[in-house]
């Protein structure tokens, strides 16, 4: 496997890849609506490629939850035949790594709470997804301690990130 960052050439194939692993609809979602129009943060957009194309893909988006800055995590997807070799645990521990050599402090996703807590991931009570998200699937991460200490609010999108 190699390890590459997600170039503009990669998108249509990254994106083949997350419609063979999500439902159709995948982009209905309101995470989806957070995205439009809103470049991602390219150096913490990784893909893992085999002989055979790319076997995993991990993407990142700014949002801003109560004024603060914090990343939206998703999607991360692992082709059907690279399932259970332990790729998506891979990206996302070197994403997250990355993230916060970067200066990023905190991190959010909606996922299940059991598979995601292994990297640390907690629900957050007090932050809201636009709907119709289920408020038990909203997790976060903070990079470096108290990082989500006093954020709460609605989720919302931005386009203009700090550098980091």
């Amino acid at each position: 496997m190699q390890l590459t960052e997600e170039t503009p050439a990669d998108w249509w194939e990254v994106e083949a890849l997350y419609d063979l692993c999500f439902a159709p609809g995948r982009e209905a979602l309101s995470s989806y609506r957070l995205r439009d129009d809103v470049p991602p943060v390219a150096p913490l957009c990784l893909l893992l490629r085999s002989e055979d194309g790319i076997a995993a893909a991990i993407r990142f988006w700014p949002v801003r939850v109560g004024g603060a800055e914090v990343l939206l995590l998703g999607p991360i997807a692992v082709h059907p035949t690279h399932q259970g070799e332990g790729l998506g645990g891979w990206l996302m521990r070197e994403s997250l790594a990355r993230a916060g050599a970067l200066g990023w402090t905190r991190v959010l996703l909606v996922g299940d709470a059991p598979y995601y807590s292994r990297f640390g991931f907690g629900l957050l009570e007090n932050v809201r997804m636009p709907p119709p998200t289920n408020p038990a699937r909203v997790l976060g991460l903070a990079l470096v301690p108290g990082a989500w200490d006093g954020i709460s609010g609605d989720v919302t999108k931005f386009t203009e990130i700090s550098e980091k």
